[in-house]
């Protein structure tokens, strides 16, 4: 019986670690998307740089579990769009946008939420299992 909920517990403890995770990624993948179409405060200058999270593993007392250990920018280039007029344009008229592409933040929001809901059923499952058990036990 012990090992049994030891075995849900770590399954539980671990899945908890990965929703945290998954928390962090999708609050990063907002901020992506909120400043997708910023612009520089200044004249030729940069505008905001694509976050991007990064994850390794985490030891907990269940087992291993998950964390995120970092943001680091996309050092990928920026787009630029031909637009003289505008406050941010460089010399040449053309004004840096940034490397955000609202797709690919979508699509790494929608995978983000996919794995959330899986830990959410992992956890979930173990609950119901644990729950079958003591009923078992009781009889």
């Amino acid at each position: 019986m012990a090992e049994i909920k030891s075995t849900q517990g770590a399954a539980q403890a671990i899945a908890a670690t990965a929703l945290r995770a998954q928390q962090a990624r999708m609050r990063v993948i907002a901020e992506n998307m909120a400043n997708a179409n910023s612009t520089s405060q200044q004249a030729g200058g940069d505008p905001y740089r694509r976050q991007v999270p990064v994850f390794e593993p985490s030891k907990i007392d269940a087992g291993q579990g998950v964390r995120m250990a970092r943001v680091q920018p996309d050092q990928s280039a920026f787009r630029t769009e031909y637009e003289p007029g505008h406050p941010s344009a460089d010399a040449q008229g053309y004004v840096k946008l940034p490397n955000v592409n609202t797709l690919v933040e979508a699509m790494d929001m929608r995978e983000a939420q996919r794995a959330y809901e899986a830990n959410l059923n992992v956890i979930e499952t173990a609950r119901a299992m644990e729950m079958r058990v003591l009923d078992l036990l009781k009889r």
